[in-house]
């Protein structure tokens, strides 16, 4: 099942390379604000960052804008997100795609 949302993005990391044996990798992380109150376990109280894969290392570049001067507050982006299988019957949110949203009209 795949759905919009929108939320704010707090950093982006491109990585690249080859690990054990040669193994290669190549993707970017983008770290989107998620609601602790999403917590079954415990008290919450405010927002946290969560690590999402999505594209390889080029993808960073298409934010280039934003590397001499990130917004203290994040940008705030259109996502689209997929549900998938996890492990041992789990369901997994996975990013398919993300663009900076559009510029609100006042």
């Amino acid at each position: 099942m795949r759905f919009n949302a929108q939320a704010v993005l707090t950093g982006i990391k491109s990585s690249k390379g080859q690990i054990d044996g040669g193994r290669a990798f190549d993707s970017t992380t983008f770290h989107l604000q998620v609601d602790l109150a999403e917590s079954t376990m415990g008290e919450t109280i405010g927002r946290v960052t969560r690590p999402f894969k999505c594209g390889d290392s080029t993808e960073i570049a298409k934010w280039a804008n934003y590397k001499k001067q990130w917004p203290e507050a994040g940008v705030p982006v259109d996502c689209v997100f997929e549900m998938a299988a996890g492990a041992q019957d789990s369901s997994k949110l996975v990013l398919v795609s993300i663009k900076p949203a559009a510029a609100q009209k006042a």
